[in-house]
């Protein structure tokens, strides 16, 4: 038993998605206050277990407005308010988040879009933060899947200004948060906090290979979450879209 959490410690599972998802098929309870404490007395023996929890996430105040500077840059921007409310209730695939991380000054970086129902991610570098890119790499990751894509809901950078061409590819419609509204994409706002986990703020996406983000992406679908009744991204969005080409669970990168 503890083999399987400290395995699973070291995938970056939290304690509480080990813990439901290792109690159904152990037959015994396995509560996430224990493996705390069993992680807490493996670091007081000089263990590295503790490296593997998840750091609080910090929301860059001056990056925030960075953003939202892109507001003015985005034509036929139609806001989130214009979103049909089914998207809201998280009830069917097919309604995306997307938004980009970052080097430094747009030096380089990936576009992450993450599915709202399910929370799969998709990923593509950027050796440079620009529309004309950040376009292209949507319409790799989205178009062999159009037909789980309806709308997706984008930040407010600049990046994001050539969004008609990949709405007209994948034929899905756009919408834009409110600025200083990350909440409004909460699901992409998180999965890229567990993105940074593996690739720091400063990294040079340019140096990042398409193997080590496929890797990642892996990683962050294959893990079970507690909404999902500790299913894993990939088990949702997989079983409810038939059509995907990964169909060994592992997102396809650009």
């Amino acid at each position: 038993m503890i083999t399987a959490v400290v395995g699973r410690l070291r995938e970056e599972w939290s304690p509480q998605q080990i813990s439901g998802f290792i109690a159904p098929l152990a037959g015994v309870g396995v509560s996430h206050q224990w493996i705390y404490s069993l992680i807490w007395d493996d670091k007081a023996l000089g263990g590295d277990l503790w490296r593997h929890l998840r750091q609080p996430k910090r929301r860059s105040k001056h990056r925030a407005q960075a953003k939202s500077a892109g507001l003015g840059k985005i034509p036929n921007r139609v806001g989130i308010e214009h979103r049909p409310a089914e998207v809201d209730d998280r009830r069917f695939i097919g309604h995306w988040e997307g938004d980009t991380v970052i080097q430094g000054h747009k030096q380089s970086g990936l576009v992450t879009l993450v599915e709202r129902r399910s929370g799969y991610l998709l990923a593509a570098r950027l050796p440079k933060v620009s529309a004309g890119l950040t376009k292209a790499a949507m319409i790799r990751l989205l178009k062999p899947r159009r037909g789980a894509v309806q709308t997706i809901t984008l930040d407010n950078g600049s990046e994001f200004a050539e969004h008609q061409a990949v709405a007209k590819a994948v034929t899905a419609a756009t919408f834009f948060c409110k600025p200083y509204c990350s909440g409004q994409r909460g699901t992409n706002e998180n999965t890229n906090g567990l993105i940074r986990q593996y690739f720091p703020k400063g990294t040079d996406f340019r140096q990042v290979t398409d193997v080590e983000l496929r890797r990642v992406v892996k990683k962050l679908n294959d893990r079970p979450r507690k909404r999902l009744g500790y299913r894993t991204l990939a088990q949702v969005f997989l079983g409810e879209y038939s059509g995907a080409l990964d169909t060994a669970g592992a997102a396809l990168i650009a």
